[in-house]
């Protein structure tokens, strides 16, 4: 069990009103809300860079909510969170995936990929794109660039600004990641 799943300790302590200043400090408090957490200690930690949070809010809103659906872009994100093992972005994102209609089993599924049994099989499951977004996530995540043949068979289903803004979605939640775990951010609701 990593420190982040233990409790709330993290490389960096948890900012509060002077370290995030107003505006970051009523954001943190907002998204604990909406997520119905304590704290949201990825604000409260990166809020702490004030501008730069921002910036980075900013751009993480926007991917999002971009051109790509967002049913696609939860499947990419928890695709990248469980690669990741990142636990943090999966309590968010499991959530929100639901929503937008990825169930428990469609997750597992995801989590699953590409193996599983035969019987239940994902790729009996799973759309073409949503195979085509997988195996991309996949060589992307892991090889650091995405093969020829795959690329085409994400080519099939994405258009020129959806496969930038692909690249550019999975990427940011492996950095979003890396960060995490680096800064040994705890969870919002280590129980739940």
């Amino acid at each position: 069990m990593s420190a982040a799943q233990a409790g709330p300790a993290g490389r960096i302590p948890s900012g509060r009103l002077r370290q995030l200043g107003p505006i970051n400090w009523v954001v943190a408090k907002l998204a604990a809300r909406a997520t119905r957490a304590p704290e949201m200690h990825l604000f409260t930690t990166l809020g702490q860079r004030q501008a730069l949070f921002w910036a980075w809010s900013l751009y993480g809103g926007r991917l999002l909510r971009g051109r790509l659906p967002r049913v696609d872009t939860e499947l990419v994100i928890l695709r990248v969170a469980h690669l990741r093992s990142s636990e943090y972005e999966l309590q968010h994102h499991r959530r929100m995936a639901r929503q937008y209609g990825l169930d428990a089993h469609m997750q597992a599924t995801i989590f699953a990929w590409p193996d599983a049994p035969e019987g239940d099989g994902p790729r009996k499951i799973l759309s073409a794109r949503q195979q085509a977004l997988l195996t991309a996530t996949d060589e992307l995540i892991k090889d650091r660039s995405i093969s020829d043949g795959t690329w085409q068979r994400l080519a099939t289903h994405l258009d020129r600004r959806r496969l930038i803004e692909f690249c550019l979605l999975a990427t940011q939640y492996d950095g979003l990641a890396a960060t995490i775990a680096a800064l040994d951010v705890p969870l919002d609701n280590p129980h739940g």
